[in-house]
């Protein structure tokens, strides 16, 4: 039996094509439209709606505190001292595109969750891949996959989001084994991948604590190169 172009339509999972052909068909002033216009809206409606579908399984996968945190929305009041010039800059993504990373300092409650997930939201709005995690989290997941045998497995996994984001990073100290864990993460990632760190005021732009001392790492990771780990910093107040 011949299927019907709405049938056909459906079986190939094109729903809004769908909707807009029989929206055409049972309008007369669809008529009026050449037959490229009126393919071209059918296109356009189903490329929106993937897109869209796309965008929306992204947030909901990347575990964002909170999803509806918007760059749009941020409050650009004087007392917080926030460039929004440097905001503006980083809203491009192109920070991602070549592999930079943002710190972000401030004191509890002076919302460096919720700019961190604003910038989250606003990648994968351009279809980067994200995950937000805790840091007091991401080093129990770490001690979990050692003993399912997958940490280097979880590691890999880490490695392919195209954005990072840290929060809480080092509100305390940090074990031996939970410094070589995060130390073997950035190894991974440091030039391929981008990752935004929250952290409680310490570090300064200026070097005179630099990330080496907040991390508890090693002496590579110095500010006094301007930091192996390429990055924009924005202090929050």
């Amino acid at each position: 039996m011949s299927l019907t172009i709405e049938q056909k339509l459906k079986a190939m999972k094109l729903p809004r094509m769908k909707e807009e052909y029989l929206k055409q068909k049972e309008d007369p002033g669809s008529m009026n439209l050449s037959f490229e216009e009126r393919f071209k809206q059918m296109v356009d409606l189903e490329y929106d709606a993937r897109i869209s579908n796309t965008i929306g399984k992204l947030i909901r996968k990347a575990d964002f505190y909170d999803s509806s945190a918007s760059l749009e929305e941020i409050n650009y009041k004087p007392s917080r001292k926030l460039d929004k010039g440097q905001i503006d800059s980083l809203s491009d993504n192109s920070y991602i595109a070549n592999h930079l990373n943002i710190i972000l300092v401030g004191v509890t409650g002076s919302g460096k969750t919720w700019l961190s997930c604003a910038f989250g939201v606003n990648a994968c709005k351009a279809r980067y891949r994200v995950k937000y995690i805790r840091l007091p989290d991401l080093f129990s997941e770490f001690e979990a996959k050692k003993i399912q045998g997958r940490y280097r497995e979880y590691i890999k996994e880490l490695k392919k989001y195209d954005l990072l984001i840290l929060d809480e990073f080092l509100l305390v100290t940090a074990s031996a084994s939970e410094r070589n864990d995060l130390l073997e993460l950035m190894e991974a990632r440091i030039n391929r991948k981008s990752t935004i760190f929250a952290l409680p005021n310490g570090f300064r732009k200026d070097g005179t604590k630099d990330l080496a001392a907040v991390l508890w790492l090693t002496p590579y990771w110095t500010a006094s190169s301007i930091l192996p780990i390429p990055f924009f910093y924005m202090e929050i107040r």
